[in-house]
C-alpha cells in the first residue's frame, strides 16, 4: 500500500475519503477517530477538499438504519452534505466503467473499486481509507 503521510499532502489538495474514516470520525471512535481527524480538520480549515462517493453515503448511514435509528442516519447525511469543503460525487457512467476496469485489474470488491474510481475521476491526490483491501491499488496514493 502506497502510504502518504498527511503532512506531505500539498496545500489545497483534493482527497477522496472512504467510509470507515468518516464513520470513525462521526462516531468519535475511541482509538481511530484521532487517526483520521487531521483530514477532517484540514477540510474544515479550507486546506483540503474532500470528495465522497454516493457509495460512502450508503455505507455511512447503513449502521444507524440497521439499528433503527432514523434520526442518527439523517444527522450523518446532513454531516456529509453540510460539511465545509466536502462534495458528494454520484456514481456516473464514467466512474462505473472505470470502477469495472479497476475491479478487473486489482480484484477489488465493487464498492472499493468505486471508491478508487471516484478518487481518480475527481483528480484526488489520495484516497483516505482504513481498508487493507486497498493494498493492491496502484492508481492513486493511499492514506491509511
Amino acid at each position: 500500500m502506497a502510504l502518504t503521510p498527511l503532512g506531505e499532502l500539498p496545500s489545497n489538495a483534493r482527497v477522496t475519503v472512504d467510509s470507515a474514516p468518516i464513520i470513525y470520525f462521526l462516531e468519535d471512535h475511541p482509538k481511530l477517530a484521532a487517526r483520521f481527524a487531521p483530514v477532517f480538520d484540514a477540510a474544515a480549515q479550507g486546506a483540503l477538499s474532500i470528495f465522497v462517493s454516493t457509495i460512502t453515503v450508503a455505507e455511512v448511514v447503513a449502521g444507524p438504519l440497521k439499528a433503527g435509528n432514523e434520526i442518527l442516519a439523517a444527522q450523518y447525511c446532513e454531516a456529509l452534505r453540510g460539511s465545509k469543503n466536502w462534495e458528494i460525487i454520484p456514481v456516473t457512467e464514467e466512474i462505473a466503467i472505470l470502477a469495472a476496469r479497476i475491479r478487473a485489474i486489482r480484484n477489488l470488491r465493487l464498492p472499493d473499486a468505486i471508491q478508487v474510481a471516484t478518487a481518480v475521476a475527481t483528480g484526488s491526490v489520495a484516497l483516505v481509507t482504513h481498508d487493507i483491501d486497498f493494498s493492491k491499488v496502484q492508481e492513486i496514493k493511499i492514506i491509511s
